[in-house]
């Protein structure tokens, strides 16, 4: 039910019906205050300032145009022109009532299904995860869940980096190790960190090294069975290891939605030949290169855009062009999403100024680049060690894992030890991703063990208490809320307070899915659990002499904050449990 869509439609009746100028913006917001109604309709003061007339008198003609009389009980003209719409306790109770017996708690489909292919997580295969990568993994993941919530077709693509010049140096240290009679599985890989660091250190200092690396490189590119296959061996154990940390993070990504950048190997020459055919591409020192004024310096130097090496290898660019055409003109999506580090934002406004130049992104195919900040320490420096490495994502999640169950140890609690493991798993790795997609993805974010795992403010562990919370409401009345529902009445403000919140989950998923900013869920569930505790300290639900009329109505809203906050927190990709 996304009540706001419902109002800018008629508000868009009643503006043409009030003579406004075509394409005028009703301007819907929720409203900030009770006293301003529950939403209001602020097109009038544009629209006036156009037409050079009162604002209050326009907002006037839209009013008496408006109709909403089934689901408003008042209309009325505020300030220079605000139209406040204040809703009936009765079409709320109605629609929270359908909610209840809607397993999609009453959030619609889309009317139109969109084809939406989402880039997320992308690891580099010549390395093990590290806590740079979060971002991308969750924060993909969560728009994904929240896509196909809403009914579109979703298709995941985790474009890995398993190409290019580093994969030489590693194919001739794995051929060595191999040689001595190493285990790959045990040995070779148990550390990729270490493997990936060894093999750089022969190739600066080992002499020859370097050159049989890059001789491979060359036979690997050339399709050479003998490197082929050592490749295979390093790639096949590297997305081994990826998917193990995807699954402790509870991410949906799975080895058959990998794309990996060798996969486009064979178009690359193609999408160099195309480049160059419509003058697109042009030599320049022996590389071929794109240069794009749209880009261009403040002294009009156009963006340099290199396509193709002078010694005839390709990179990145090319792949990400080829990525391009696969992506719109082969599976013909609506949308692309590519969740990467905010720095590469202008390698990837160069992809597509060059791909729509090129049709290898089709016009109807919208390309959006969602960058995200970077995760800092407390010395607000990029989160590392102490001694100054790299912290492994898998690493990162032990730690939660091992700090959440202090936490618990901390609490009372009659939990088995089984019981209490799952429960820091849980909490552990939701308080890790919620820290993350609490924030604005554009956004650098500071990360504290204490901030993230507290079970004050807007954290996990802080939810999913309020979760349990509610739930055992339900256990001390003795009802089985799977088959519960009854009529909501809505008398006290907290409790009209609390069943507008509830029914404004669609109206966040589509700012969510639309702006690709999980954050705004987020912040949604934390003021929903606010709201809860605010209405349950305000409303008694079991207490003695509270009608039964009363007392069924206030478990159907506790049962609804119950379920839209599993739910919510699903779709961050976070699991609740029964108690903590």
């Amino acid at each position: 039910m996304n009540i706001r869509q419902l109002l800018v439609e008629r508000a868009l009746v009643a503006m043409d019906a009030a003579g406004l100028p075509e394409g005028s913006n009703p301007a819907v917001t929720q409203s900030t205050r009770p006293q301003f109604g529950d939403y209001q309709i602020n097109g009038a003061m544009g629209a006036a300032k156009k037409l050079k007339i009162n604002p209050r008198e326009l907002a006037q003609k839209i009013i008496d145009n408006l109709s909403v009389d089934d689901i408003a009980e008042k209309t009325e003209i505020a300030g220079p022109g605000f139209i406040n719409i204040h809703l009936k306790p009765e079409f709320l109770s109605e629609k929270l009532v359908a909610a209840n017996s809607d397993e999609k708690l009453g959030v619609a489909e889309h009317k139109v299904e969109q084809k939406v292919l989402v880039d997320y997580s992308s690891p580099n295969l010549a390395k093990e995860m590290h806590v740079g990568h979060i971002r991308s993994a969750v924060i993909g993941d969560a728009v994904v869940r929240a896509l196909e919530f809403r009914g579109d077709k979703v298709v995941r693509q985790n474009h890995m980096g398993d190409w290019g010049t580093q994969f030489g140096m590693l194919i001739a240290h794995l051929e060595d190790q191999l040689n001595k009679g190493v285990d790959l599985e045990k040995v070779a890989l148990a550390d990729l960190e270490t493997f990936y660091r060894d093999s750089k250190t022969r190739f600066d200092d080992e002499d020859g090294f370097a050159d049989r690396a890059r001789d491979y490189v060359v036979k690997l590119q050339a399709g050479d069975a003998h490197c082929n296959k050592l490749w295979k061996l390093f790639i096949d154990t590297s997305v081994k290891h990826s998917v193990e940390v995807y699954k402790k993070l509870n991410v949906t990504l799975k080895p058959e939605h990998i794309m990996a950048e060798s996969a486009y190997n064979g178009e690359l020459n193609n999408i160099i030949t195309l480049l160059k055919d419509k003058n697109i591409a042009q030599e320049s020192q022996g590389a071929q290169v794109v240069f794009l004024d749209e880009l261009a310096n403040k002294d009009g130097e156009p963006s340099v855009f290199i396509v193709q090496k002078s010694g005839g290898g390709f990179l990145y660019a090319t792949t990400d062009l080829a990525a391009c055409d696969y992506r719109s003109n082969k599976l013909k999506v609506d949308r692309i999403l590519i969740f990467v580090d905010a720095r590469q934002s202008l390698h990837f406004n160069q992809v597509e100024l060059t791909a729509r130049k090129a049709g290898l992104l089709r016009e109807e195919t919208s390309y959006e680049f969602c960058p995200f900040g970077t995760i800092m320490g407390d010395d607000g420096k990029p989160f590392k060690t102490r001694s100054g490495d790299t912290i492994k994502l898998a690493d990162l999640l032990d730690e939660a894992i091992s700090r959440a169950t202090d936490k618990l140890a901390e609490r009372e609690s009659d939990m088995s030890d089984k019981e209490r493991n799952e429960v820091a798993r849980k909490v552990g790795i939701g308080a890790v991703k919620y820290a993350d997609l609490s924030k604005n993805r554009t956004s650098d974010y500071i990360f504290n063990w204490d901030n993230i795992l507290s079970f004050e403010g807007a954290t996990a562990p802080y939810l999913q208490y309020a979760y349990t919370r509610v739930r055992s409401i339900f256990r001390k009345a003795g009802v089985d809320t799977a088959t519960f529902n009854a009529d909501i009445i809505i008398n006290e403000p907290q409790e009209k307070t609390l069943a507008l919140k509830l029914l404004q989950l669609e109206e966040v998923l589509d700012q969510m899915i639309n702006d690709a900013t999980p954050h705004v869920l987020c912040t949604y569930l934390y003021e929903l659990s606010s709201l809860y505790m605010t209405f349950y300290e305000a409303c008694p639900v079991l207490k003695e002499g509270v009608e039964t009329e009363i007392k069924e109505s206030r478990l159907v809203l506790c049962n609804l904050v119950a379920k839209t906050l599993a739910k919510g927190l699903d779709l961050l990709g976070i699991e609740v449990m029964e108690q903590m």
